[in-house]
């Protein structure tokens, strides 16, 4: 079964039943659905099978049998002899165009196996976990529109944090957030072009006024996807409600500054050129974090609470600072470095003030409260402070002892310490293992990395999060920034270097 790559307004899914010894009778049944299942199409026959439509989506179901039309599904029985091969291929196009031609489902399947074999290809490194790498890369690819260059973080919605629970999302979308993960993914394992993309569709989606700037935008960069419940969906293990579009576009997320500017800085160091707009965007975005990062906001975890004073968030405007300073101190970029290294200097003393916990020894997730929140791990990662430094190391051993279980990682405490009703977050499980790296505590990031690929699936896939206790995946599917963590892991492991 495959889904070829399009050279045609159709999107075409290909499956070809073979027959390996013998004779089994089969049957194949279709049921027809758009709007989320609330849409029964029309359907009529066709001389090579069955067209379906309804408003503005139309499928075309071709196979060499005689398909039988029925009032709410169609289907064929037939039986599948030794040396037989049964073409089945459906193809969505709009309705109002015309029906697009027959594409041969064996050659189709032949020419995707043979593009995604040489992209393959490309990637060069031979260490002991380069399976795990590519297979992490090809989801990646997976992930990515061909045409506008932008990731979805997942491909699926409303698979829930919790079984049962109500926190199930959308996350088909692009988010800001993952923009220095995924780059940096891609960069160090070859794939410039695909960085280059990924890069240009950032500066697309940041363009404009730096106030409106969103965590998240649709894959082609379009703004508002107003959140729906689909109540006629009984959801993924009775988790209700179903859920579509996503109202993180309303919220106000400084850290994602930090990661645009530290994006467009990191692909200009590995030789993707920054332009003069491009140059000037940062600058925006710069002059917007001056006069606005005291502001408090939601944080990379999107809380739904009153906005507050996250670290990690301010964290993020510092490294804004810090990458736009050096532009101008290495590439001699327009611009005043002593300005921002001051407003650098400013919020990092404020972090180490106020988002600092002295007798704890260990960085907190917002000012003046006690929780604590594993995307400071990320400190020593971005250069906030040096991995050694004991401020550090008190705030691993504080996330290791309140956030880990059974060798994974949860994302934040509430303010009483104790864990989130939600599985661990695997990306915040290989950071962990990236910080123990830096400290060089190699042999234990090493086991607890490879902890982390045992739970992967038969096909090498990661949700966005991992239940210990019940051994099971939670979360959309599969979850770009568990796939981006594993990438920049294992590279770290094979001694590529441990920074963003």
């Amino acid at each position: 079964m495959a889904m070829p790559r399009p050279d045609s307004p159709a999107i075409d899914l290909v499956r070809i039943v073979e027959g390996r010894k013998g004779r089994v009778p089969m049957r194949m049944e279709a049921r027809f659905r758009f709007d989320y299942g609330r849409i029964a199409p029309w359907s009529r026959c066709r001389d090579y099978g069955i067209h379906a439509f309804a408003g503005p989506h139309a499928l075309q179901l071709r196979a060499p049998l005689d398909l039988y039309n029925g009032e709410r599904h169609c289907s064929a029985d037939f039986t599948i002899a030794e040396g037989e091969r049964i073409p089945f291929m459906l193809s969505w196009h709009d309705a109002y165009r015309d029906e697009p031609p027959a594409r041969d489902p064996g050659q189709a399947l032949a020419d995707t196996e043979h593009w995604w074999r040489d992209w393959s290809r490309r990637y060069a490194p031979s260490h002991a976990y380069r399976g795990p790498v590519m297979r992490s890369l090809l989801t990646l690819k997976a992930l990515t529109d061909g045409e506008t260059g932008g990731m979805v973080s997942a491909a699926t919605m409303s698979l829930p944090e919790r079984i049962g629970g109500s926190k199930n999302y959308d996350y088909r979308f692009t988010w800001l957030r993952d923009a220095t993960f995924t780059l940096h993914a891609l960069l160090r394992s070859g794939y410039d072009e695909e960085a280059r993309q990924w890069r240009e569709w950032l500066l697309r989606a940041s363009a404009g006024d730096p106030e409106h700037l969103q965590p998240m935008y649709g894959i082609d960069g379009e703004w508002r996807w107003p959140l729906q419940s689909l109540d006629h969906l009984r959801g993924y293990e009775h988790s209700r409600p179903v859920h579509v579009g996503n109202q993180v576009f309303k919220q106000r997320q400084l850290d994602i500054y930090g990661e645009v500017v530290n994006s467009v800085y990191r692909a200009h160091e590995h030789r993707i050129g920054m332009d003069g707009d491009a140059w000037s965007a940062q600058c925006r975005l710069l002059d917007f974090l001056e006069g606005n990062w005291h502001e408090p906001g939601t944080g990379i975890w999107e809380l739904g609470d009153e906005p507050a004073h996250y670290v990690h968030a301010k964290v993020m405007a510092w490294v804004a600072t810090d990458r736009a300073a050096r532009s101008v101190e290495r590439w001699g970029f327009e611009g005043d470095p002593r300005r921002w290294r001051a407003l650098g200097r400013t919020i990092h003393e404020e972090v180490c003030r106020r988002g600092y916990d002295a007798e704890r020894n260990t960085f907190l997730q917002r000012y003046d409260a006690p929780a604590l929140d594993a995307a400071t791990l990320r400190l020593p990662i971005v250069g906030f402070l040096p991995p050694d430094d004991p401020r550090i190391v008190g705030t691993v051993k504080a996330i290791q002892e309140a956030l880990c279980h059974d060798g994974f990682v949860w994302r934040y405490s509430d303010d009483q310490g104790q864990r989130t009703h939600e599985g661990a977050f695997l990306v915040c499980c290989f950071w962990l293992a990236d910080v123990l790296i830096q400290q060089g505590r190699k042999d234990e990031a090493r086991e607890h990395f490879e902890r982390l690929l045992s739970v992967c699936n038969d096909v090498g896939l990661l949700s966005e999060q991992y239940d210990p206790a019940a051994g099971r995946m939670l979360g959309n599917f599969p979850q770009s920034f568990s796939h981006v963590g594993l990438i920049n892991t294992a590279h770290n492991l094979a001694g590529e270097g441990c920074r963003e």
